[in-house]
């Protein structure tokens, strides 16, 4: 899997493009050493975004940090360290994570697109596999999956969002669809069984000999997404 998101094209970050949709490729050593005056002083200044937690950042941030600081940060330098920021491993697992993007003021002002999760964790899943021998595959699509489910969109519509030219990368989205089809159906197949044997939660779960909080889980998640149906319209005679 080398290729890029669509949005990802240009190798540089450009002033008025999200540093996240720039190509998740490591930064080269000369490129990180240049960077490290600047990520310095990112990190005096906003411990908050840059310290110990890597936290999405704002779009426009960059725009920002020039207007607020004009003394401090050089257009060029400061363009690259944020590329540089925002390519690292520690940067991607926030933005992969579903974590809200936050301004210069460490509030949180917008939540991540569900394509930048998608391919947070698909650039991790290619560092990952290229450091292990382990099939790292299940994990990528168990990961897909949560973050298809948070997105709130249709699966035609993540679809379109996230797939690339990228064949193996659409094949690893493809499987993680597919699989959770095969969960949505068991856990529909559950539900409707509960629905019909007239017990309890636990006594459910004892007699098929199931956890009992997977089972609540389960039982809780179909009663919100039946909830969150729209109404059918009642039938004139």
């Amino acid at each position: 899997m080398t290729s890029t998101p669509p949005e990802a094209a240009a190798p540089v970050v450009e002033p008025n493009t999200p540093a996240d949709q720039a190509p998740k490729r490591p930064a080269r050593p000369n490129r990180q050493g240049a960077a490290q005056p600047v990520l310095e002083k990112l990190f005096e200044l906003y411990p908050q975004l840059f310290g110990a937690e890597f936290r999405p950042l704002k779009l426009g941030v960059f725009q920002e940090l020039l207007a607020q600081h004009p003394a401090d940060f050089e257009r060029e330098s400061l363009k690259t360290a944020l590329a540089v920021h925002t390519r690292s491993t520690r940067y991607l697992q926030s933005v992969a994570a579903g974590m809200a993007r936050y301004g210069l003021d460490g509030v949180a002002v917008e939540p991540v697109a569900a394509q930048h999760v998608y391919f947070a964790i698909l650039e991790l899943f290619r560092r990952r596999q290229a450091r292990s021998a382990e099939d790292l595959r299940p994990k990528a699509r168990t990961q897909i999956i949560h973050a298809f489910e948070a997105s709130g969109v249709s699966r035609l519509d993540y679809q379109a969002l996230v797939q690339s030219n990228d064949a193996q990368a659409n094949e690893l989205l493809e499987e993680a669809l597919t699989q959770y089809d095969l969960l949505l159906a068991k856990e529909e197949a559950l539900y409707s069984a509960f629905q019909s044997s007239g017990k309890t939660p636990q006594e459910f779960a004892d007699m098929y000999g199931l956890n009992p909080r997977d089972v609540g889980r389960i039982l809780s998640k179909r009663k919100t997404a039946q909830a969150s149906q729209p109404a059918q319209p009642a039938q004139s005679a």
